[in-house]
Order: structure tokens, then C-alpha cells, then sequence
């Protein structure tokens, strides 16, 4: 009897980089998950208190601060357009990472990935300082408050907590956004509803809202492009619900609707709140508190009782819970980016429990911990966070912007088969790039000037740019060593998008 000969099944390698593999907890939040963390990880009561200020403080601004901030979103809204598209193709939890390096290669996708992480860590100082001021606020701690030793402390115990829940799980990370965002923008709207109230009944010399409050036309070139990059600020964080797509519930789908409309969301939240502010108090208050608003904001429009201390308590979830949401995105964007291949292992380790990016989580607490006690430690940290916040508008211009011109070339062979495919993948991502990269000249020409900046210069260099443009410029250095000793994923080439994908979500759509 002739034995057959049966040849053995060859192992097929399992892509480590493609969505869904990498280990994460899949199905773990759902669509209102998704947009609790967008808007929460924009912070808004947070956002508030440290730009509105500042944004009326630009020369030439004055009452013009919620045209600022319309102005502001309709870039915003053209780029999370972008990633509502870019999202249907590769539900990746390292988003324009992933999205750059498959539409301009590698050295591309690298550096964007290296800017949202830049951005994260700048922002972590300021929100952890925020938190631990607020905290001692609140439970009328004053001395503790200026102390620079007791924010510090302060400042490490709240990312530290924040990092810790973080890597206990992200369903857990989600429930507490739930409420924190809840108890947030509640406090808000009583905030303009009493605000409001105060200047229709003639209290304490308010001013009525004008028309032309909301007017950008009315602004010069200078003054509207120094307030956009802090207007682009103000919006900057409702990425983090993509980010988690990976955890999410049709991840494909889900977080890029979300994104979209978490833009709608805080727009309306922020021209309310602002025009409330600025119409209770008037440019001069606002300006003159442009580090925290809305802790004078407080006092003035509630007074010293119950409602005062839940406007503080407001500020501190939201920065609380801001800095929660910026170490989600910063270590599923270096899980990814290791993953890839594009750093070490290490990074892409998941807990076998929490099914947390791991050593990705803690890094990123350890980092922001380093970074916050050095800006703290400088001999004037609220005019160097001020200045940090400036420097960060870069690397999220930069980001941002590209993610927009990935949309457009990795879907460049479908955009002419319809009009509407043209226009909402095509033209408005690349409305997007151009607005974000148009602003990014304009903010470093203008924080060129001497004098604009709230510190002083070093070697001659201000120190936004130090901050942001310098940080990028970092990452070049970065970039170049891991292609040395990480070459392979360097290899990759630029790839396009499967036409079924629009196929499948704009069929209906007419062509």
C-alpha cells in the first residue's frame, strides 16, 4: 500500500500592526463612549479658563473673541472630517501615524506620530497644574495654591492618579469621563444662564451681546491669526475618541461619527460660555485674569457661596480629567507606532489583564511627570506654561494638518468618480491642511516678534518656538536613529485606499 505524502499547513504570520491585533480590549466602549471621551479630552471648562483670556488679551481682539472662536472650528471641523474617513479605512488606535505612513510613507507617518506624542506631554504641565491649584482652591487651601513645592506635589500626585486609571482598564477610564464630563458641563450652563441673567437685569455694569461679537471680518489679519492658534487650542483633543477605536464598538464607524460631531458640540459650548463671560464681565476682567478666568469668573457672577465652588470644582474635573484623556491617545499612539515596528518593542506590551497598552502608559506618566516638575522648577513657570501652550499649537497644527492631506492622497483615486466624494474627502481635508499650515506660518511669524511672548528669549530664539517648533525638530533626531537601528519599517511604501470603502458608506450619495 503506497503511503500518502501530506504536506504540513504552513503558519500564516500574524500582522501585529493591523487593527484589532494588537491586544487591546476590543468592544469595550460604544458610540457614547467615544464622544464623552472627544469632548472630555478637550476639556472644556479647562480650555476656558486658560485661553479665553488670553485670546481677548491679543491686540486688536477686544469683543471679537467668539468670531476668534467660530473662526477657530470650521478648520477643526474640515480635519475631523479627515478622520472620519481615514478611520473607515484602518480603524488603527495610532491614527495619523498610521494614516500618514500609509499615505506618504514611513518617514511621514513617524514624524506625525512623534507630534501627537509632543503635544501630549507639553500639555500635561499645564493640566496638571491647573488640577492641583484648583484642588487646593477648593478646599480653601490658599497658601498651599502659591506654593510652587505644593504644586508640584500636587501636580505628580494628579498624574500619577490619572496614569493609574489609565492602566487599570479603559472601561474604567470611560466611567469616570462619563460623570466628570456630566458634572462639567452642567456647571457651565448654570454659569451662562446666571451670567446671562446678571446683565439683562443691569448687574454690576455688564454689556449686551452685539452682533458684531461674532464678526471675524471686523478683525485684522494679525490679530485674527494670533487668536486662531490659541482658538486651536481650545478645540484640540477630540482626536482621543478616535484613538480608541481599537476598544470600540464598530470601530471602523463609531469614533469618526463621534469625532465629527464632538466638534458641533464644542463650539456651542464654548460661544455660549464665552459670550456669557465676556458680556458679565467685559474684555478688561477677562484680559487682566487671562492665566485662570474663570475663578475670578466664579466669584463675580455666583458670589463666594455653594455655586462659586462648583465652577471650581468644574475646572479641576475637567483638567482632571483632560489629563486622563491625553495619556489614552499618547500610548495607543506608541503601542501602534511599536507595533508597527516603529519603536521598540517595549511600547507595545499589554497588560494580560487590564488589556492596557502597559509599558506605553506608565512611560507616558513617567515622561509627563519629568516634563511638569522642569517647567514648575523654572524661575517664572506661569510665564513659561503660558508660553508651553503657544509652542504646542504647532505640533497640533502640524498633525493635524497632515492628517488632512493623508485623507486626500490616500483616497486620490476615488475622489473624481463624484462629486460628493470630491468635496467631502477630497476638498474639505484639504481645506483643512491648507487652513492649518497657513496658520502654523502666520503663528510663527507672529510669535517671531519680540516682546509678544511672555518670556524672555533663549539664545536669541523665543520660547513658543523652542517649545514646538524645536520639539519637532527633536523628533528628526528621533526619527533618524530609530531608522538606523530599526530600519525595516522604513521600507514600507505609500499605499491607497480599497475603493470598497467609500463604495460601501457613499452608494447612496449622488454622484
Amino acid at each position: 500500500m503506497e503511503s500518502a505524502s501530506i504536506a504540513a499547513p504552513t503558519a500564516t504570520p500574524v500582522d501585529h500592526s493591523a487593527p484589532g491585533a494588537k491586544g487591546l480590549k476590543a468592544d469595550a466602549l460604544g458610540y457614547m463612549s467615544n464622544l464623552v471621551i472627544a469632548v472630555a479630552s478637550t476639556a472644556p471648562a479647562y480650555s476656558l479658563a486658560t485661553t479665553l483670556g488670553f485670546i481677548v488679551a491679543v491686540h486688536g481682539i477686544g469683543t471679537h473673541a467668539p468670531a476668534v472662536l467660530l473662526v477657530s472650528f470650521v478648520p477643526i471641523l474640515f480635519i475631523s472630517a479627515a478622520y472620519r474617513y481615514l478611520n473607515l479605512a484602518d480603524p488603527d488606535a495610532g491614527t495619523s501615524f498610521a494614516w500618514a505612513t500609509r499615505a506618504m510613507g514611513p518617514q511621514m507617518g513617524w514624524i506625525n506620530g512623534w507630534a501627537i506624542f509632543l503635544a501630549d506631554v507639553i500639555v500635561m504641565a499645564s493640566l496638571s497644574e491647573i488640577a492641583s491649584v484648583y484642588t487646593f482652591q477648593l478646599v480653601g487651601w490658599t497658601s498651599a495654591s502659591t506654593s510652587t513645592a505644593a504644586i508640584i506635589i500636587g501636580s505628580i500626585v494628579w498624574i500619577a492618579l490619572m496614569t493609574w486609571i489609565c492602566y487599570r482598564g479603559i472601561e474604567l477610564s470611560a466611567r469616570i469621563q462619563a460623570t466628570l464630563l456630566t458634572t462639567e458641563c452642567l456647571i457651565l450652563v448654570i454659569f451662562a444662564v446666571v451670567a446671562f441673567a446678571n446683565v439683562y437685569s443691569g448687574l454690576h455694569g455688564s454689556f449686551k451681546p452685539q452682533l458684531s461679537w461674532f464678526n471675524p471680518f471686523a478683525l485684522g489679519t494679525t490679530p485674527l491669526i494670533g487668536g486662531i492658534l490659541l482658538g486651536i487650542f481650545i478645540y484640540w483633543g477630540w482626536d482621543s475618541g478616535v484613538a480608541v477605536n481599537e476598544e470600540s464598538e464598530n470601530p471602523a464607524e463609531g469614533p469618526g461619527r463621534a469625532a465629527v460631531l464632538s466638534t458641533v458640540l464644542l463650539v456651542l459650548i464654548y460661544i455660549v460660555v464665552a459670550t456669557a463671560a465676556q458680556a458679565d464681565a467685559g474684555t478688561h476682567f477677562l484680559a487682566s485674569n487671562s492665566t485662570d478666568v474663570l475663578s475670578p469668573l466664579g466669584t463675580r457672577v455666583f458670589g463666594s457661596g455653594v455655586l462659586q465652588k462648583f465652577l471650581l470644582f468644574s475646572v479641576l474635573t475637567s483638567a482632571s480629567a483632560s489629563t486622563q484623556t491625553t495619556i489614552l491617545p499618547t500610548a495607543r499612539t506608541t503601542i501602534s507606532m511599536a507595533n508597527w515596528g516603529a519603536l521598540p518593542k517595549a511600547f507595545a506590551r499589554v497588560h494580560p489583564r487590564f488589556q492596557t497598552p502597559s509599558f506605553s502608559t506608565l512611560m507616558m506618566g513617567a515622561v509627563s511627570i519629568v516634563w511638569t516638575v522642569g517647567l514648575l522648577l523654572t524661575s517664572s513657570p506661569s510665564a513659561v506654561l503660558s508660553d508651553s501652550i503657544t509652542g504646542l499649537g504647532f505640533a497640533i497644527l502640524f498633525y493635524y494638518g497632515f492628517t488632512g492631506l493623508a485623507c486626500a492622497i490616500y483616497f486620490r483615486r476615488e475622489l473624481f468618480k463624484s462629486w460628493h466624494r470630491a468635496l467631502l474627502v477630497g476638498l474639505v481635508p484639504l481645506a483643512g491642511f491648507g487652513g492649518m499650515f497657513y496658520i502654523f506660518v502666520k503663528s510663527y511669524l507672529t510669535v517671531s516678534t519680540p516682546g509678544y511672548n511672555y518670556s524672555a528669549p533663549i539664545l536669541g530664539v523665543q520660547v513658543p518656538i523652542v517649545i514646538g517648533i524645536g520639539g519637532l525638530l527633536l523628533g528628526l533626531v528621533f526619527m533618524v536613529a530609530q531608522w538606523i537601528f530599526m530600519p525595516e519599517f522604513f521600507k514600507r511604501r505609500p499605499q491607497t485606499a480599497d475603493p470598497a470603502i467609500l463604495e460601501a458608506h457613499l452608494s447612496h450619495a449622488p454622484s
